[in-house]
């Protein structure tokens, strides 16, 4: 069977661009009012997605731009200390009404509120690939066999839910305890991205048996949402008191700058909470170009290498990118039942070529699985060293540049 590293490599660029369309048919599908911001005509070229209609401002700028606006602009929600939504009221679309707004007030006082996903639906995909089925003779992870690795620390999954049979299964003993919010799955057609949460928390799980982990059902949808919705959910999410949030979503924004609403989010809640830490995806789109919020320097922006140690060929990069770890062909827990591919190019075969049957276990490979393996080492040092999980990830770090490779950066 080949392997999910290989079949990236082997894509040819058209085959790449459709299924960037197939991606965002997807997430367009699942979320309404999503607005895309394309460059030329090809849906492939698209540069970010954002809710119509509607933008993000700091409390403290929100009056200004209401006045900006003319009229057009009123309060939609007050989504948490610091950062509101305003509805405008036009014709024009939002990257035009933003254009507007950064000649009078200056860039970035207004961003869009802009659409975080599981999937990058642009150059190429996060996850790398869809899920597969693994050979009868692949054998089960690797768990940690220190069975006190993670006792006493709790990580926050924030993801697509929860499939609790896995923890019941025989096949993922490593699940058992876990919790979440439940994902609704349907075994004679599992949705793209379905079970996406469950295998996260199994990555995690692998490296710390006795870790406290909840997954967070933020991203049902098509594996997608908004990010004021995605900032209030955070915020819940860190009001139950985790010592690591592992998130394996983030997105490309309106000229590459950074998402207001998770400025607001570490200024106001998470900086405050001194021991607690974001793990963050990279992405999936080889490019250098900041993918948010892992690239927030306050976040652990995960990238992902290969078995051999190189840089997955999907993976983003930079200096941005705080440490890379595995994200090629991880096997860990997902939902029983059939899931037929949508993407190129098994897209165009028969419906009965297409499914995937699986029995609990798949096999993944993307930035999306790279980041849980650093969330749960750091869970693991925690119980270990007796400290926090900030500290317990600034020693992993510094292991990380210790042992970083030429070419790629620190590596764990």
């Amino acid at each position: 069977m080949e392997q999910s590293g290989d079949r990236y490599r082997k894509r040819s660029e058209e085959e790449r661009r459709e299924r960037t369309r197939v991606q965002l048919k997807i997430v367009l599908e699942a979320l309404e009012d999503v607005g895309v911001a394309i460059e030329g005509d090809d849906p492939a070229d698209w540069l970010y997605l954002y809710r119509r209609r509607r933008i993000l401002v700091r409390d403290a700028d929100l009056q200004r731009v209401l006045d900006a606006l003319d009229g057009r602009g009123d309060v939609d929600a007050s989504l948490v200390n610091g950062v509101t939504r305003v509805v405008v009221e036009t014709d024009d679309e939002i990257p035009e009404v933003l254009d507007q707004l950064d000649r009078r007030l200056g860039p970035g006082v207004a961003t869009p509120d802009h659409v975080l996903y599981v999937s990058r639906t642009g150059r190429s995909l996060c996850p790398a690939t869809e899920p597969l089925e693994p050979p009868d003779t692949t054998p089960l992870p690797a768990v940690n066999t220190v069975t006190t690795d993670g006792a006493g620390a709790f990580v926050s999954v924030v993801d697509t839910g929860w499939y609790a049979d896995a923890a019941a299964s025989p096949l993922s003993p490593w699940l058992a305890g876990v919790t979440g919010d439940p994902e609704v799955i349907n075994p004679a057609d599992i949705h793209p991205y379905g079970g996406h949460g469950t295998f996260i928390a199994g990555v995690v799980r692998c490296q710390a048996p006795s870790a406290e982990v909840r997954v967070e059902g933020f991203l049902p949808r098509g594996g997608a949402a908004y990010e004021s919705d995605m900032v209030v959910q955070l915020c819940e999410a860190l009001a139950l008191g985790p010592d690591v949030i592992s998130l394996s979503a983030g997105a490309s924004t309106r000229g590459d700058r950074p998402l207001l609403s998770f400025e607001v989010f570490w200024s106001n809640f998470l900086s405050q909470v001194g021991g607690t830490v974001l793990v963050a995806a990279a992405g999936n789109d080889d490019t250098r170009a900041p993918f948010w919020p892992a690239a927030f320097p306050w976040a652990i922006g995960v990238g992902a290498i290969d078995a051999e140690g190189r840089r997955a060929a999907y993976s983003n990069f930079g200096s941005w990118v705080d440490v890379y770890a595995l994200g090629d062909d991880h096997v860990n827990a997902f939902p029983v039942g059939d899931y037929f591919a949508h993407e190129p190019p098994f897209d165009t075969l028969p419906l009965d070529e297409r499914r995937r049957s699986f029995r609990g276990i798949a096999q993944w490979s993307g930035t999306s699985f790279a980041t849980p393996l650093v969330a749960g080492l750091i869970a693991a040092r925690m119980s270990r060293s007796g400290v926090s999980a900030r500290l317990a990830a600034e020693e992993l770090l510094g292991e990380a540049r210790a042992n970083a490779i030429r070419g790629v950066g620190p590596v764990l």
